[in-house]
C-alpha cells in the first residue's frame, strides 16, 4: 500500500513502451464478452432461420442412406465426410464473425500487441499464497461485484423474457415442423440478443475501471523517474567523464594544429589564438587553436617549439577568442587588424631568412568597438 502511495508521478513514455512489450496493456474481458455475445446473438437472429432450414434439409437428405452405401465401407466414409463438410460450411460464417470480433474488440482499448513474455510460464503465477492475496485485494472485490451484478442482471432479464415468450414457446408444438423450427430460432435469437444487451451495463462499468486501474499501476515514484532518466540519459558521472574525454581529444587535435599555424596572437599571458592563412586561396585567415590561461600557455609552448611567431596584441587576442570558433574564418570586421599582424609575420620571416634587421611588432592595431572585450 505504501508503494502505491509513493507512486504519484505520471508514467513516462518509456515505462508505457516497456509495459506494452511485456503485453501489459488495458484490457476489459467484460467488453470482449459483451461484443462477442452481441455479435453472435445478432448473427443468430439474422441467419438463424437459414441455418435451421439448412440443418433440417441436411437431415432429410444426408441421413437417408441406400443399402449400397451402408454396406460399402468406402461409400460410408465418403458420405460421412460430405456430411461433416456440409455441417462445417453452415457454421463457417459464424466462426469467422467470432474471430473478427475477438481480434477487433481488444484493439478499441489498448491496440493489438503480441508478447512472448506475457504467455511464457512464470512460476510466480502458480503461487497459491499470491492467488489468495489477489482474491481479497481491491481487484478481487471488483471482480466479485461484477460477477454478482451479472447474475442479477441475467436473472432479471431472463425472468422478464420468460413471461413475455412463455405462451409462444408452449405453442410451438402445434405448428408444422419447419415453421416451428424457424419460430423457435427467432425466439432464441431475440432472447439471446436481449440477454446479451443487458451486459452492456457491466461493460460500461468495467472499461473505465480497467483504464483507471492500468493508469494507476503504471504510475511511478519520483525515485523511479530519476532512475529511468539516469538509464536513458546516463548518470552525471558517466556523462561528465565522457565530456572530459571528448574535450581531451578535441584539445589534442587542436594542439596538433598549432605547429601548422602562421602566427600566435597573445594577451600575452591569459589568451592565445593561433591563425593560419593560405595566400594561394581566396579564403580569410582561419582560427586553428585558442585557449586561456593553462591552455594558452600550452599553445605558446607548442608554438615556441615549432618556431611559430608569437605576437602580443591583447585587444585583438580577446576579440579573436570570443568572436571566432575553432576551424572557422575570422569575421570580416577583423580583417584589417589581422592583416597588420600577418604583414609583420611575413616581414619577420624574411628578415630572419636574409639576416636583415628584425622589424618591430605593430603597436597601433585597430580593433572595432563591436569586437572589443574586457
Amino acid at each position: 500500500m505504501a508503494d502505491n502511495e509513493d507512486k504519484t508521478e505520471e508514467p513516462t513514455g518509456k515505462r508505457l513502451g516497456d509495459a506494452r512489450k511485456k503485453g501489459q496493456i488495458p484490457r476489459s474481458r467484460e467488453l470482449i464478452t459483451f461484443a462477442m455475445l452481441i455479435a453472435s446473438a445478432t448473427f443468430l437472429l439474422m441467419q438463424g432461420e437459414k441455418i435451421g432450414k439448412g440443418l433440417l434439409e441436411m437431415m432429410r437428405t444426408e441421413f437417408q442412406l441406400s443399402r449400397v452405401t451402408i454396406f460399402d465401407p468406402v461409400s460410408s466414409v465418403l458420405h460421412l465426410k460430405q456430411v461433416m463438410i456440409d455441417s462445417i460450411m453452415l457454421i463457417v460464417p459464424f466462426l469467422a464473425l467470432m474471430v473478427v470480433v475477438a481480434i477487433v474488440t481488444p484493439m478499441s482499448m489498448g491496440g493489438w500487441v503480441f508478447s512472448w513474455e506475457a504467455i511464457s510460464f512464470q512460476p510466480s503465477k502458480m503461487n497459491p499464497i499470491t492467488g489468495i492475496t489477489k482474491i481479497f485485494a481491491i481487484r478481487g472485490l471488483v471482480e466479485l461485484f461484477k460477477a454478482l451484478l451479472k447474475i442479477l442482471l441475467v436473472f432479471a432479464v431472463a425472468a422478464v423474457l420468460y413471461k413475455a415468450y412463455i405462451s409462444e414457446l408452449l405453442g410451438l408444438g402445434s405448428e408444422p415442423l419447419e415453421q416451428s423450427i424457424s419460430h423457435a430460432l427467432n425466439i432464441i435469437g431475440a432472447c439471446f440478443l436481449m440477454l446479451s444487451a443487458s451486459l452492456v451495463l457491466i461493460a460500461m462499468i468495467d472499461v473505465p475501471y480497467q483504464l483507471w486501474d492500468y493508469h494507476k499501476n503504471m504510475k511511478m515514484s519520483k525515485q523511479e523517474v530519476k532512475d529511468e532518466h539516469k538509464q536513458s540519459e546516463g548518470s552525471p558521472e558517466v556523462k561528465g567523464r565522457q565530456r572530459r574525454v571528448q574535450m581531451d581529444i578535441a584539445r589534442q587535435r587542436m594542439m596538433a594544429e598549432v605547429p601548422k599555424a602562421d602566427v600566435i596572437v597573445t594577451n600575452p599571458s591569459h589568451y592565445a589564438v593561433a591563425l593560419r592563412y593560405d595566400q594561394n586561396s581566396n579564403s580569410a585567415p582561419t582560427l586553428v587553436a585558442k585557449g586561456i590561461d593553462l591552455i594558452a600557455a600550452q599553445i605558446r609552448n607548442a608554438a615556441i617549439g615549432a618556431n611559430v611567431p608569437l605576437v602580443a596584441s591583447p585587444p585583438l587576442a580577446r576579440a579573436l577568442y570570443y568572436s571566432t570558433e575553432l576551424d572557422k574564418e575570422i569575421p570580416q570586421g577583423l580583417y584589417l587588424a589581422v592583416a597588420q599582424i600577418l604583414a609583420y609575420v611575413y616581414q619577420l620571416k624574411s628578415a630572419q631568412k636574409n639576416d636583415w634587421r628584425v622589424p618591430l611588432p605593430p603597436e597601433d592595431i585597430n580593433v572595432p568597438d563591436e569586437f572589443k572585450r574586457d
